[in-house]
Formats: C-alpha cells, sequence, structure tokens
C-alpha cells in the first residue's frame, strides 16, 4: 500500500507531516506561515493561518492539474458577402460559449487567479466526434441552435468553430492563499476553523470536494465548485444555521457535524450528489447537562466528540442513513482535540503532554478501537544533531527500553470501556482518574515534582515511545542513576486554543554528562507542557495544536513505525541488530547455502558407481471431489481422485489424474496424464471452489475437466499440487523468462507461458492449443511486459503493478512458489445490476411490467434475475466493502435520479425522457475487495487505465538501457514513464503528455512509434519520440475506420493493429518510414475482444466466441497465421486456450522465426467469427 501523509500543527504554528512509512515529522516548505488549523485531502491540505486567511497546499504529482477553457466563434452566412461576423440581432453572440447566450471574446478570458498559468495560445479544435474536420475547424448547421455537421450543405446557413486554451495550476508544495472577490462587501467573516470532506459522498463525482469553514460570528460557509481540476473552488456562500457554531468537521462520505456555543451539536440532513450542501440541521445533546461539546470530529460512519471536561465521546449508531446516531459512549482518555481519518482511523492531542496519539484495534466490527498509543517519532531536524545529547533525543524512537529500567510496565488499554460500545450502558470514569503523566519534570524543584505525584529522587525514566493512555489508574516512574536534569521547572499551564502571541521558550544551558546513563534524558520525548522550560528546547519536543488523519490511509492492523521499538535488548545488541542490513542478511544466508550445496556434491560423489536401490517410486494422494459429468444432464457428480506421481530412475517425473465415478451402478473411471494438460483454472463462481483442467483435446472440443472442492483450502492444496506436477513433468521452474508470453483470464487470474522456438515458424508449426500455461499469483486486469523482463500490470481498480522477479503467491506456496518477491496485494471491483421499470396511463413508471418483459431486477442483458439481497460478490475470495449506490457513468448518460430511457427493451437507452419512452432502468454499483499475494509491486501515486511498453529484440544490449514506457491515466492523461530499465522495472517518474482530450488506449512500437486512441473513439498519432525525445512533439489525428469508434491499438514492428468497439479488427496499411500515418485501414476481422502486436509483427486476439465440438467458449486466444512481410495481415487463425480469458500480450516474444521456411502455409480458418 503506498505510503499517505498524517499532518499536524505544533503550538507555534509550524505544519509538519509524517508520512505512515517514515519514522520522522518532516517540516512542511513555507515555514514564515504560521497555521492554527488545517484540514487534509488524499492530495492537497486547507488550512487557516494565524492572520485568518485560508490557505491550500497542492501536493506535487506527475500529472499536472490542466483546466480547459473554451469560445465558439459564431458566423452567418449572406448572400453579399458569404459567412462573416454580422449576425442577426435575434442570434447569438458572435463569440459566446457552447449555449450562445453568455458573451465570450478569446480577450475577455481570464485566469481565475495568480496561481494559474496558461500553458498555450488559442488554438482552434479541429476534431469533432472523433473524426477530423476541413481546414479551420468549422462545423455547420441550418440555425442557431441545431445540430452541427462537418459537412457544408446547401442549406447551411450558419456555422460556428470552436477555440480552446489550457491552463494550468502552478502553485503546488507550496501555501496558496485562496482568492477573494474584489468587492469587500461579498467577503466572508475571518475564518477560525475549516473542514475538508465528501470526496466519497454516495454516487458523487470522482474528484469533487466539500469545504466547509467557520468564521469568528458563528456564521458556517461553504466553498463551491472544489473538484481536482479546479482546488480553489470558486466562491463562498453562506449555510444558515441556528446558532452560532464554533467548529465543523466534513467526514469523507456525507457526515457533517458542528458544535454550537452551547454545547450542542448540529448535523447536517439531506447530503447527496445533487445537494453536497444539504437540507437542513438537526440538533444532538450534549453527552451530559453539566460539560457541553466543544469539538466532534466525523468519520465515514464515526463521530467522535470532545467535551469541556476534556473527556473523549463515541457516538453509536451513526451512518448515511442515520446521521445523527443513537446514543454517546464514554471513551478513555482526556484529549484537547481528536480527528478522524480515512477507514474511520482516529488521532487525537492529549491535554495532558500535548502529544499526538494514535487510537489502536479500530477495525469495521469494533469502530471505538481499544486504546490510545503515543506517536513518539522525532522531526527531520533532529537527525542533523548526532554526536550529541540531541541526537540521542531523536534516537529515542529506536533505543528507549535499555534507559527504562527493568520494571516497565505496559499501560493497561481499554479494551473492556469500549467492548461496551455494543451494550446500552455508558460507563464513565471518575474525574479522579487523570491521564498517565508523559511530560516530566527532571528538575529538583521537589515542590513542582510533588504538585505531580513524581518522585524526583533520581532521573525519572518514562516509556514514552510506548506510551498509552490506561483507565483507571496513574503510573509512578521508576528511577535509576543519580544524575539529575539541570534547569529551572514550572507549573504546568493551562494550553491556549491558538498560538497568537506565544513565545518559544528559551533553551536552558545544560552539561551532557559522560556515560550512557545520560540517556535517562531519553524520557524527556514525552512533550513537556507550556510554560516548563525544556533543556534541549522547544525545536527537540514539538508540542502539538492540532492534527489532521483525512489524507492518512491507515489499514486496520498494518504495521507502524511511529511507536514500534525494539524491547529487551541492551545497547550493544541494539547496535549490532541494526548494524546488519537486509542486504548482509540475504548474502549470508546465499554463502550457507552455497556451503551446503557443494558438500552434499562431495558426499555424493563417492557413491555415483553405486546402483540405486529402488529404481523407481510412486507416491498417491486420494481424495473426494465434485465432477461436472460430461453427458447429459450436466451436473455434479461426487467422485474419488488419485494423483500418482511416479519417478524414474533418471529422477525424471511424471504423473497421472485418476478420476473415479459410477454410472448406472457401475464403478468406471477418466484418467488424465499431466504432461499433457496445458493449464489449470481456477473457476470461481458464488457457489463452488472448482477448478477446470484443459488438455489440447478438451481446448479443442471446448469442454474442460472440471473438478469443484468443499473448501476454498481444499480446492487451492489441489489446485498447488497439480500445477507443481504439471510444472515437474514439462520441467518448468522458477521465473517466467523474458521472453515469455502473459495473459488474465476475465477473472483476474495471471497466465504466463514459455514460447517454443516453432510458435511463430511456418514449418513443423506448435499448434496454439498445445501451449503449456502456468498461473502466477495476483490479481491483474491488463498486463503488458518486454522482452527485457519488465512486465506492468492494473488491477480492477487501475492500480499499477510491476513484476519483482519472482513466482507463485496467493495459492500456490512452498516449492510452487519464490521465497521472495512475494507481496501483498489488492484489487476493488464492482459488482453491476440494473433496476427496470415500465411506464403505465395510470400510475406512471412502476416495477410490474409485461410478461415478455425482463426480470425488473436483472443484469446488464436482462436475461438473468439479478436483486440487491441475492446478488453475491463474484466469488468466496471477495467481500463487499460498500453498500449498493446509484451509478451515474452508465453509458448514454442519466438523470438526476440516475434512470436512462428507451422505448423498450431492450434499446438505445439517454438520459432524457420523451414522449415515446415507456420503459426506463437503472444501474446499481457496490465494491467488493480481493486479498491475495504475488511477485507484484505497487506503482503509486497515479492510477492508469492502458500501458505500453517498448517492444524490443532479445539482442538488445545493456542492462541499464532505458526502456520506452507509455500509460493512460484513469482520468485520460497521457504518460511516458522515465528511468524504467531492467535493474529498474518501475523507473523513476512520469512524464506528463499534454492532449485536447482525455485517451483510452497506447502503444508504441519497436522503432517508437506511437499510437494512441481517444475515448471518442478517434486516432493519433505521436511524432518524433525518440529516445532523446521521449515525449514527441505533437499529435497527429487519424480518421477511423468509417463509422466506427476505435476502442484500442497496438504497434509492433511496423504493423498497427486496431480494434473497434463493435469487435472489428483493423489493419493500417500503406505505413512506411517516410510517412509513418500510414493511408487507411483494411478490415481484418470480427469477434475480436483484445489485440496484441508483438515485436516480431505477430498477432494475437482474444477471440469473442469460438465454437468447438462439444460447446461454446467467449474469450479464447487466437494466433493469427501466415503472417510475414508480404501479408501482413495474415491468412486465417489458429485457436488456442480458452473460454474466460480476457488479455493477452505476446510483446516480449521477440523468439526469431527461422529463415529457411515455406510459403506454403494454409489457413486453418476464415476467422474467429460468431457462431
Amino acid at each position: 500500500m503506498p505510503s499517505s501523509l498524517l499532518w499536524a500543527v505544533d503550538l507555534f504554528g509550524r505544519v509538519y507531516t509524517l508520512s505512515t512509512a517514515g519514522q520522522y515529522w518532516e517540516l512542511c516548505k513555507d515555514v514564515q506561515l504560521e497555521f492554527k488549523r488545517v484540514s487534509a485531502a488524499t492530495q492537497c491540505c486547507w488550512g487557516i493561518a494565524c492572520d485568518n486567511q485560508v490557505y491550500l497546499y497542492v501536493c506535487s504529482s506527475d500529472v499536472p492539474i490542466r483546466r480547459r477553457e473554451e469560445a465558439y466563434e459564431n458566423q452567418r452566412w449572406n448572400p453579399m458577402g458569404g459567412f462573416c461576423e454580422k449576425l442577426l440581432p435575434s442570434d447569438r453572440w458572435p463569440w459566446s460559449d457552447v449555449s450562445g447566450l453568455q458573451h465570450r471574446p478569446l480577450d475577455g478570458v481570464a485566469l481565475p487567479s495568480p496561481h494559474w498559468e496558461w500553458e498555450s495560445d488559442w488554438y482552434v479544435d479541429e476534431n469533432f466526434g472523433g473524426e477530423p474536420t476541413e481546414k479551420g475547424g468549422w462545423t455547420y448547421a441550418m440555425d442557431f441552435p441545431a445540430t452541427y455537421t462537418r459537412d457544408k450543405k446547401w442549406n447551411s446557413c450558419v456555422r460556428r468553430r470552436k477555440w480552446i486554451r489550457y491552463r494550468r495550476y502552478k502553485s503546488r508544495d507550496t501555501w496558496a492563499k485562496i482568492p477573494s472577490k474584489d468587492d469587500p462587501s461579498d467577503l466572508p467573516d475571518p475564518f477560525n476553523d475549516l473542514s475538508v470532506g465528501g470526496w466519497e459522498i454516495t454516487e458523487e463525482p470522482v474528484g469533487r470536494l466539500s469545504v466547509w469553514a467557520v468564521s469568528l460570528q458563528g456564521k458556517v460557509w461553504y466553498r463551491e465548485d472544489v473538484s481536482h481540476p479546479n482546488p480553489e473552488g470558486s466562491c463562498w456562500s453562506l449555510v444558515e444555521t441556528p446558532g452560532e457554531v464554533v467548529q465543523i468537521s466534513c467526514g469523507p462520505h456525507d457526515l457533517i457535524w458542528a458544535t454550537l456555543w452551547e454545547g450542542q451539536a448540529l448535523v447536517r440532513e439531506g447530503i447527496c450528489r445533487n445537494n453536497p450542501k444539504g437540507s437542513s440541521w438537526s440538533i444532538v445533546e450534549a453527552p451530559g447537562s453539566e460539560n457541553g461539546i466543544m469539538h466532534v470530529s466525523a468519520g465515514v460512519g464515526v463521530v467522535w466528540a470532545i467535551t469541556k471536561d476534556r473527556k473523549v465521546w463515541f457516538r453509536r449508531g451513526v451512518n448515511s442513513h442515520n446521521p445523527c446516531g443513537t446514543s454517546w459512549i464514554e471513551m478513555v482518555g482526556e484529549m484537547t482535540m481528536v480527528n478522524v481519518g480515512l477507514n474511520d482511523q482516529v488521532w487525537g492531542i492529549s491535554c495532558e503532554d500535548r502529544a499526538v496519539y494514535f487510537r489502536q484495534g479500530v477495525t469495521p466490527s469494533e469502530l471505538s478501537g481499544k486504546t490510545w498509543k503515543a506517536i513518539v517519532v522525532g522531526r527531520e531536524s533532529d537527525r542533523s544533531h548526532s554526536g550529541s545529547s540531541s541526537s540521542l533525543l531523536s534516537a529515542g524512537c529506536f533505543f528507549g527500553d535499555e534507559v527504562r529500567g527493568s520494571g516497565t510496565e505496559s499501560a493497561p488499554s481499554d479494551t473492556d470501556a469500549s467492548s461496551e460500545v455494543a451494550s446500552s450502558e455508558v460507563e464513565r470514569q471518575g474525574p479522579e482518574q487523570p491521564l498517565p503523566r508523559e511530560s516530566l519534570d527532571n528538575s529538583g524543584n521537589l515542590e513542582g515534582s510533588l504538585s505531580r505525584g513524581q518522585d524526583t529522587s533520581g532521573g525519572p525514566e518514562h516509556p514514552t515511545e510506548n506510551a498509552c493512555l490506561a483507565e483507571g489508574e496513574e503510573k509512578a516512574p521508576e528511577t535509576s542513576g543519580s544524575d539529575e536534569r539541570r534547569g529551572p521547572a514550572s507549573t504546568p499551564a493551562e494550553l491556549p486554543w491558538t498560538n497568537i502571541d506565544l513565545k518559544e521558550p528559551k533553551k536552558a544551558s545544560s552539561q551532557p554528562t559522560a556515560g550512557f546513563p545520560e540517556a535517562s534524558g531519553l524520557s524527556a520525548l514525552g512533550p513537556f507542557p507550556l510554560g516548563m522550560e525544556e533543556p534541549y528546547g522547544a525545536d527537540d519536543h514539538p508540542l502539538w495544536a492540532w492534527v489532521s488523519g483525512g489524507g492518512c490511509a491507515v489499514e486496520a492492523g498494518s504495521a507502524l513505525k511511529w511507536f514500534t521499538v525494539q524491547s529487551g535488548l541492551s545497547p550493544s545488541v541494539q547496535s549490532l541488530s541494526l548494524s546488519i542490513t537486509p542486504t548482509q542478511t540475504a548474502a549470508w544466508r546465499k554463502q550457507i547455502f552455497q556451503q551446503l550445496t557443494e558438500r552434499t556434491k562431495r558426499e555424493l560423489e563417492s557413491f555415483r558407481h553405486y546402483e540405486q536401490a529402488v529404481e523407481q517410486s510412486v507416491w498417491v494422494k486420494t481424495g473426494a471431489l465434485q465432477w461436472w459429468c460430461d453427458w447429459k444432464p450436466h451436473k455434479w457428480v461426487d467422485v474419488r481422485v488419485a494423483l500418482e506421481q511416479f519417478t524414474g530412475h533418471d529422477g525424471a517425473r511424471d504423473s497421472i489424474l485418476f478420476i473415479y465415478y459410477v454410472v448406472h451402478e457401475e464403478k468406471k473411471y477418466l484418467h488424465v496424464f499431466l504432461n499433457e494438460v496445458t493449464v489449470l483454472v481456477p473457476v470461481l463462481n458464488e457457489t463452488k471452489h472448482s477448478f477446470a483442467l484443459y488438455t489440447p483435446e478438451r481446448t479443442r472440443q471446448r469442454w474442460p475437466i472440471r473438478l469443484a472442492a468443499t473448501t476454498e483450502q481444499d480446492m487451492n492444496d489441489w489446485l498447488a499440487l497439480l500445477s507443481l506436477s504439471c510444472c515437474e513433468s514439462r520441467k518448468v521452474h522458477g521465473r517466467p523468462s523474458p521472453q515469455a508470453i502473459w495473459s488474465v483470464t476475465c477473472k483476474g487470474d495471471i497466465f504466463v507461458s514459455e514460447p517454443s522456438p516453432d510458435l511463430e515458424a511456418r514449418e513443423h508449426l506448435l499448434p496454439c492449443d498445445q501451449m503449456f500455461w502456468r498461473q502466477m499469483g495476483g490479481h491483474l486486469r491488463v498486463i503488458e511486459a518486454n522482452s527485457r523482463g519488465v512486465v506492468w500490470g492494473i488491477g480492477y481498480d487501475h492500480t499499477a503493478w510491476v513484476y519483482t522477479g519472482g513466482y507463485g503467491g496467493g495459492c500456490f506456496q512452498g516449492l510452487a512458489s519464490s521465497t521472495s518477491n512475494i507481496y501483498t496485494q489488492s484489487d476493488v471491483k464492482s459488482v453491476y445490476i440494473y433496476e427496470n421499470q415500465r411506464w403505465n396511463p395510470v400510475t406512471g413508471y412502476t416495477s410490474r411490467g409485461l410478461p415478455t418483459d425482463r426480470y425488473m431486477w436483472s443484469d446488464v442483458t436482462g436475461l438473468q434475475e439479478c436483486t440487491k439481497a441475492g446478488t453475491k460478490p463474484p466469488s468466496l475470495q471477495w467481500s463487499w466493502v460498500s453498500d449498493w449506490y446509484v451509478d451515474f457513468s452508465a453509458p448514454g448518460g442519466t438523470d438526476q435520479e440516475g434512470w436512462q430511457y428507451a422505448s423498450d427493451f431492450p434499446a438505445s437507452y439517454h438520459g432524457y425522457k420523451t414522449m415515446k419512452d415507456f420503459v426506463r432502468r437503472r444501474c446499481w454499483a457496490r465494491k467488493c475487495k480481493l486479498v491475495t499475494s504475488g511477485p507484484w509491486l505497487e506503482v503509486a501515486p497515479i492510477t492508469l487505465s492502458d500501458v505500453s511498453i517498448i517492444p524490443e529484440s532479445a539482442d538488445v544490449d545493456g542492462r541499464e538501457h532505458h526502456i520506452a514506457l507509455w500509460a493512460v491515466s484513469d482520468k485520460g492523461d497521457v504518460l511516458c514513464r522515465l528511468g524504467v530499465s531492467e535493474l529498474n522495472p518501475a523507473g523513476s517518474s512520469w512524464l506528463h503528455v499534454g492532449t485536447d482530450q482525455p485517451f483510452a488506449s497506447v502503444s508504441i512500437g519497436a522503432c517508437y512509434q506511437v499510437w494512441a486512441v481517444a475515448r471518442d473513439g478517434s486516432a493519433f498519432y505521436r511524432g518524433s519520440v525518440s529516445p532523446s525525445q521521449p515525449a514527441g512533439d505533437c499529435w497527429y489525428h487519424i480518421p477511423s475506420p468509417p463509422k466506427q469508434k476505435l476502442t484500442q491499438v497496438s504497434v509492433g514492428q511496423t504493423s498497427v493493429y486496431a480494434l473497434d468497439e463493435n469487435g472489428n479488427l483493423w489493419y493500417r496499411a500503406g505505413i512506411t518510414p517516410s510517412y509513418p500515418q500510414g493511408s487507411s485501414w483494411e478490415h481484418v476481422s470480427n469477434n475480436v475482444r483484445k489485440v496484441s502486436v508483438g515485436p516480431l509483427d505477430q498477432v494475437w486476439v482474444i477471440a469473442n466466441k469460438v465454437q468447438g465440438s462439444h460447446g461454446l467458449s467467449r474469450g479464447t486466444v487466437c494466433r493469427r497465421m501466415g503472417v510475414q512481410p508480404r501479408e501482413p495481415k495474415g491468412q486465417g487463425w489458429d485457436y488456442g486456450i480458452g473460454g474466460g480469458w480476457d488479455h493477452i500480450s505476446v510483446r516480449a516474444n521477440a523468439t526469431r522465426v527461422p529463415r529457411n521456411v515455406s510459403r506454403d502455409q494454409e489457413a486453418h480458418g476464415p476467422g474467429p467469427v460468431c457462431c
């Protein structure tokens, strides 16, 4: 999981960030600004400075924030001068917006703030509906407004063209002041609180944020139009409240809570996609009548609060349908503020020592957590204080236990208190039970020490690295040594809310004492209360005033380095353990393994002339499974299976799988030689743990052997054992070769096949159905490979992954998996169902259809009934992570409620109602998550939708040779990856390539020819791409095939193939070195789902439907036959493994075809036509 940031503000207004993968607080830039509060999101942070002005900090990224400005030039034809700018009085403006109602001259479009800059000057957009227009970009119509066309007709009386210009947000990695309107009367009051959230509002468009603020006069303001392409928003709008508000909190979803001066809480209701500001307020009373609420923090499904007596409260029963919750539960601890971040994780600042605490044990099943734990890491600046007592302080997060004494106690947790969240009783902690004192007075002032109940006879030592807020008792510190800290002490003062007019305490002079016992000063890791002078200065121990975890993603159970220390080790042992690096450990293990191997060889050398006592051994494994029988009626029958493995005198192994079944009380069996098995595929469904076994014969029949186990573990055991036996029979071990062929099934399973030299030969051709595929761990949607061993993949959630060089993972453990380079991998996908309704004259649209209609709750085809309650995740490995929500991104558009209308089922759906629309449908989606393992590492933070790696020949030298890699982000941005090599397959950074519209697919050929497809179906060619100019210079618009919208493109050595939305495969003809754009598109085949062109111009596809002798398979691997320089389109298809395959990449297979080949090659069929 990629690292994320926790934001915090100390009492002096300095903003710090702490990474989930780091161990130091890092000071934010623009240190001249002092802040009171910050509120963070994933990619940005909003803050209120001490001047009460609002600032925005946008984190840097390789992908810029771009916004397109548009203006339309309108002209009308007249008999005298033709088309001109002289329009009729009733016409629109000569320069207008798309509607024609707003005057928009080019010189009148200005930048919204100083934080933006123009990328280029205005230019004409010559793309119209995916097709290039005539020179000048004009489109014609009969009148304003009307339907515009590219071609000029005899009745075309008006015309218009679109001018576009891009502006870029430039203030990144710095605090940018939010601009206000010029009119002072419209300025809101100075702000004293601010909260950011709402980026995951149910059915919310991706990228939109909700920013709420509270002014000094108690008014609530909402920032309009804040989104990823417009991070500043547009203006502040006032939201009426029933009283004066002092503080507000906005959760990631649709929870908004605020506190009133009277101590009550306000809850915003009616928040939805079309109304992110909500509709009304509800009042929630405080937990007690004596102390009102002074601080609240809302999460996804939780609300935490702080009352005026510093008690912490948890609100029970909060969710999107009941934002007010049901009752308050008192928690252990006393805090000045709390903040709920991503995944409902909680941070707080203790009122006793001003340290940041993290709530441990927060899970979806136990939202209240278990205990508070202090974050004890130092700051980045502390690392430079080496060789002094300050360096010992900054090292306290590594060395702590050896100086705290043997009597160190583990702080009790409030598990008992948190467990009572499920009950109706409210357990209160008495006021006489304060938090443990983490801040220590190490001076000789006895009175000051006694006021805190501490013994100052020696240097006190506290385990502040592992300090937890305990329930019910106060821990007495233990003493060791006789050294006393020098410096005056004072009684802790009450901490104010703001850092205005605060002065930093002066550093007291202190003499570092020789010897390690002086390290008892490590107890100063606990920050001092305000008013107490610090021997090492305030810079060594920050006192925190505010914390924000809105952009900090901490998974439940993840190991953080914020408070993890080694315990029970002496300083010498700790120094030794820290000095041994993982690299040294790996080298040490390798050396021992080599020595043992050499000794075994020496010992066996003396006995080589002896004959083996047993020349052949047999090993058998049996079990009970279910088998999908071959005869009709097809059904699952109980069978006994036995795997017999033979080991010959030469060490070669072979295996046979026997399946024993009973037919009409007669015992029969069928057997399969595992050296004939071509693939083992998990067939995951809602009810069965099943897998399929293919042989060449059954591949041609399209009827595999399907077996099912009773449990998932049983299926995984059989799958791993059979896969290992198949690999041993074929002597395939270890990681795949750099020139391997990769593929992905529709379930996300990854398979790899080692290419044979005969695979692309024209004589003695290896049939495609005899290729052996073995499964790799992980879960992907798209995969792309290169002959240098660089392999990238994209998950269903658009996360990019890079291959680490291992093998196995997932259910393949032990001998079937490598011991290193296996990492945890997760993926998220959505399940869709449709709500269908028909109109009748009496009641309008209802769920009662005609007898011939589809199910009122169905899949996209309408043939299968799918209800919310009856729909389950794709398989038992998936688990739901969200509720059902309306999908507004359905093709064709929707109305405000998500409905699509049509004349009948099925038909062409549109997002508006007409008089002829008698049926409508609405798409519902629900997210589910899978967690597995495999040889993949995440490439953060940009999510991708497509990736392409340059196909290279196998004879390219240089492991540090830079490899070209292009990608398309999920937002449609085109990117070029820099620094990709065999030694660094993940690369270093992204280079953004500007486009005029979002793209969908990209492919780079062996000669650096880059082709791409936009989301509107148009094709583009990138000119002047080379190793010295990796991003090229400009895009050339290539006309698409007539009346077709392209969806994918693949480029090989010289060939360019494209796929349209109707499954037609096209070849680009006329490509020459002097004219790389080609001349025309030529149709090759239909019924194609995906295409991949290799470095030798070999063409492989995923066919949509292929008919076999026993069944029909959907998603079949096919290879184009007869591809040669004189016949680049080939002559026929060779059908391979299937069905259920969804993606293939042959761009790493650079095995040269033998030169002595015959040109007489018969075609293997007319093509993968639908049967």
